[in-house]
């Protein structure tokens, strides 16, 4: 008699908070990885899957922490349920809405386009999170105007573009850095 039993593959419940809605409970397969969960529950297939080690950061969103603070999260090298309880952003909540409902680009957003930072755009979600978090940071400790470039260097040293964008992702994120009131000082 042979056995033809299915294993069955372990699930446990996972909340969280992704681009400002409650997202779960629902049952997820405990060794699922995050940016699975993403595209495979959700449909947010914005988040790109990349090298799958955590080493070109496609697949970063942004976390935002209880104490206010956001960071970058990898979703290739974390499972779904590291995420369980946090509230994320992926690169489709990043954009806001008008009084019409009509989607808003973000200052960041809107200088990739307007100095044309990504060619084939595959890491682009992963650059936008990347200056986000930067913006933010840049926001709540303002640095000085010699420091900008060596900043920002700093904060999208990590990503890789297979394009080689860098020069136009980081002449927008100094676009913005400088334009917005606060984050530049001298």
């Amino acid at each position: 008699m042979s056995n033809n039993t299915i294993p069955m593959i372990e699930t446990k419940p996972l909340s969280m908070i992704i681009n400002g809605e409650k997202v779960g409970p629902m049952d997820v397969p405990v060794d699922m990885m995050m940016i699975d969960f993403l595209h495979e529950y959700l449909d947010l297939t914005g988040t790109h899957f990349g090298c799958g080690q955590g080493i070109c950061h496609a697949c970063t969103v942004v976390e935002l922490q209880a104490d206010g603070n956001i960071i970058e999260s990898r979703t290739c090298i974390y499972g779904a349920h590291f995420f369980n309880g946090k509230n994320i952003i992926t690169i489709e909540g990043q954009a806001g809405k008008d009084a019409e409902g009509k989607a808003t680009l973000t200052a960041i957003q809107q200088a990739f386009i307007d100095h044309f930072a990504f060619q084939c755009g595959y890491c682009a979600s992963g650059f936008v999170a990347a200056a986000t978090v930067f913006i933010d940071r840049l926001k709540k400790q303002p640095i000085q105007r010699v420091n900008l470039e060596s900043a920002i260097e700093d904060a999208l040293n990590d990503h890789i573009c297979r394009c080689t964008g860098y020069v136009r992702y980081y002449e927008a994120v100094r676009q913005v850095a400088l334009e917005t009131p606060g984050c530049v000082i001298g």
